[in-house]
């Protein structure tokens, strides 16, 4: 199988580094203002914020009534074993939940912030202990895999607690999606700006938002990830997100080599740049691509205007998927906007030349990571 050559694969780049922290710095938004782009934008955060509502219930439900389950065979069903809900499943009339599945392996592997300190303490192994101990007297395979393997367990407690702080952080991201959608509507929202300021607006609010998680087990609750662990919304899963999904992703199978004599992907976890951000959109639906399957669901529930808006150009409903990965790249990189705006360390207008070098070298340190990313699609 032929393999794109390395030098091939960089963005296109349409502004450098020092660019994207002129702009950081100066309160500028990195997508350029455009009517075309508000339309895109908001669009397409509306028909993201429906999707991440079906994805968040989907986790939620997950975490907590299939935990510890080894062979989850309903786990997309949301409980509901209908025969109607099966067969619309099996015929594939649903929710592409296996991406949202894409993104909480993403976060458990790369495995960043706060949230993963807790998981490695002693406090969490002491909660898996207990749990573990309640569900081996109900469960004979449970209580056959613990001795035998007991590494196995704990790790599925680790990777339901993921899960349910993502089901719990795109919550609020489809609600402040769906919100902007409104916005825009009724006028409170006009441009680019707007956007990335409502966004950031929503993101603080919700900053000090607590992630709890607990298991009820034979009628006794236990904690996964309990209040005294003191996670919160913003550091400990919404920064991790972005690290593992915006940023550095997976290497989608069939774009790259993964002989490592090809050495085309990075042996350092941190170096990896195969996220949202850095992504080609030309891909879209080819095989072993997963983000093909939030295009799809995203499809499902694209506004009216927005659809049309993409028959009009190109290929018409014929690459409307390319087109729709195209300017989700772009609402991203307005979430990203956003974020770095909401943790900047001081006010930008600050005249404290400590506050400003502050500012700089948390603005310096994104356009690093954003200056190699696909800018090419900021442009109006």
């Amino acid at each position: 199988m032929p393999i794109i050559p390395a030098d091939l694969v960089h963005a296109n780049l349409s502004i450098d580094q020092e660019e994207v922290k002129r702009r950081l710095l100066a309160s500028e938004t990195l997508l350029t203002d455009s009517a075309d782009h508000l339309l895109e934008v908001v669009g397409i955060l509306e028909s993201y914020g429906e999707v991440l509502d079906a994805y968040s219930i989907n986790l939620i439900y997950q975490a907590e009534h299939q935990f510890l389950n080894p062979i989850p065979i309903f786990k997309y069903l949301d409980g509901d074993l209908s025969l109607g809900k099966i067969w619309r499943h099996l015929n594939h009339d649903r929710i592409n939940f296996e991406y949202a599945e894409y993104c909480q392996k993403a976060m458990f592997w790369h495995a960043t912030g706060g949230m993963d300190a807790y998981l490695d303490s002693e406090a969490f192994a002491e909660n898996c202990r207990r749990i573990i101990a309640a569900k081996r007297r109900r469960d004979p395979l449970l209580a056959v895999l613990a001795p035998l393997f007991p590494g196995f367990l704990p790790e599925l407690i680790r990777s339901a607690a993921t899960t349910h702080a993502l089901g719990q952080f795109w919550r609020v991201m489809s609600d402040l999606f769906l919100d902007l959608a409104a916005a825009e509507r009724d006028g409170r929202v006009r441009d680019i700006p707007g956007v990335v300021a409502f966004i950031k607006d929503g993101l603080v609010a919700a900053a000090a938002n607590p992630i709890h998680y607990g298991v009820t087990i034979g009628g006794e609750h236990f904690w996964v990830l309990p209040p005294e662990a003191g996670l919160t919304f913003l550091v400990d899963v919404a920064v991790p997100y972005v690290e593992a999904v915006f940023l550095r992703g997976m290497p989608f199978l069939g774009t790259v080599s993964f002989n490592a004599q090809a050495q085309q992907i990075s042996p350092d976890q941190a170096r990896f740049t195969y996220g949202a951000l850095y992504a080609d959109p030309l891909p879209s639906m080819g095989a072993g691509i997963p983000p093909s399957l939030l295009m799809q669901d995203m499809y499902r529930h694209l506004p009216p205007k927005l659809h049309q808006w993409y028959l009009q150009r190109t290929r018409g409903e014929g690459d409307v998927r390319v087109k729709i990965c195209m300017s989700f790249q772009k609402s991203m990189f307005c979430v990203t906007n956003a974020a770095i705006n909401g943790t900047m360390p001081h006010p930008l207008n600050s005249s404290d030349p400590a506050a400003q070098a502050a500012n700089g070298a948390h603005a310096q340190a994104w356009a690093e990571r954003l200056g190699i990313a696909r800018t090419d699609c900021l442009a109006a």
